[in-house]
């Protein structure tokens, strides 16, 4: 090929005409592409949005099931040691009559047992009604009385639409001031504490999203973190609100989260990263040799008491609550 081949070759490729876009224009505008970047990556997050519910709602499934299951299995043993005392009890009732017969004395009086009445149960005949009125079987094979209840209740329960769902009844604004800890034998007002504290941490949430929504640069790497962050808090928070449903919050973890919300609603934040500080850490101090075992350093041993011992090294659902907890307070205290 001589070179006035090669130069045609070349020309000819020059004169090629522009790849054209979907659309058929030659070009895009940079609007355009940033837009449609834009339009990506809030699809990509709505995506990874939905994926995290729907682990989410997978995850509280399969505890809702185990928790289930671990019913059952302590109604089956209540069940066994039931029939094992009352067996017991009638062998000693016959043993016992055996030997008056025996002896000549008069056969024993039974008194009438009063009937033990459970407050959360329901009446069979009421409990089948309704069923019936929310469409749902009134017998299940194999299903006992207690096992019917638990999946009335089940059913029943309702969750709210927040960033966290939750069966507790969330309490309105003017509500949420938390005050003090409540005696642990008033069992009322425990329950509207933990209203109280989910209904707060809600809410503070669902502003933290919101105000993340309303930024204009959110493909920044600030912007990111910021909504990565909220995610965290999100997904540590939700075992601490299973926590309040059920009740079962250990006091020593309770109060000082309490003490913290109180500092954050009064628009103290240094007071309440100093509560998360003493929450996490504590606020004891740690004689020389508290970790040993010697007869002679068990007594720095007996000085720790649980008010001053930090929970950072407590079981995973305490340490969560405590992280997500800090978070809100941080993002609840920027200004």
């Amino acid at each position: 090929m001589d070179f006035a081949a090669l130069m045609s070759k070349e020309i000819s490729k020059a004169k090629a005409p522009a790849s054209a876009t979907p659309d058929g224009k030659k070009y895009k505008k940079r609007a355009d592409e940033e837009a449609d970047r834009q339009a990506a990556y809030a699809a990509h997050q709505a995506q990874l949005e939905k994926d995290r519910v729907a682990r989410e709602t997978q995850k509280r499934k399969r505890e809702e099931e185990e928790a289930e299951a671990k019913e059952e299995r302590e109604e089956k043993r209540r069940r066994l040691a039931e029939e094992s005392k009352i067996r017991r009890e009638k062998e000693e009732k016959e043993e016992e009559a055996r030997r008056r017969k025996r002896v000549g004395l008069p056969e024993l009086v039974e008194k009438e047992k009063e009937e033990v009445v459970d407050d959360d149960d329901i009446v069979e005949a009421e409990l089948v009604g309704l069923l019936e009125e929310i469409g749902e079987p009134t017998s299940l094979p194999g299903e006992n009385h207690r096992q019917k209840v638990r999946r009335y209740r089940r059913v029943t329960t309702v969750m709210t639409t927040g960033p966290i769902p939750t069966s507790l009844k969330l309490v309105d604004e003017k509500d949420m001031k938390v005050e003090k800890m409540p005696p642990p034998e008033d069992v009322e007002a425990t329950k509207w504490l933990y209203r109280q504290l989910a209904s707060y941490f809600t809410m503070v949430l669902k502003e933290w999203e919101d105000a993340l929504l309303r930024e204009d640069k959110r493909d920044t790497f600030a912007s990111k973190a910021a909504y990565n962050a909220m995610a965290q808090s999100k997904q540590n928070m939700t075992p601490l609100f299973r926590k309040f449903e059920k009740g079962d919050l250990d006091v020593g973890i309770l109060e000082p989260v309490v003490e913290i919300v109180k500092a954050a609603q009064e628009r103290r934040y240094v007071d309440a990263n100093d509560g998360y500080l003493t929450l996490s850490i504590g606020k004891a101090a740690w004689p020389i040799g508290v970790t040993m075992v010697g007869i002679h350093e068990r007594s720095a041993r007996e000085k720790l008491h649980e008010s001053d011992k930090g929970h950072v090294m407590g079981d995973e659902v305490a340490t969560g609550g405590r992280e997500a907890a800090d978070g809100l307070d941080g993002w609840n205290g920027r200004d």
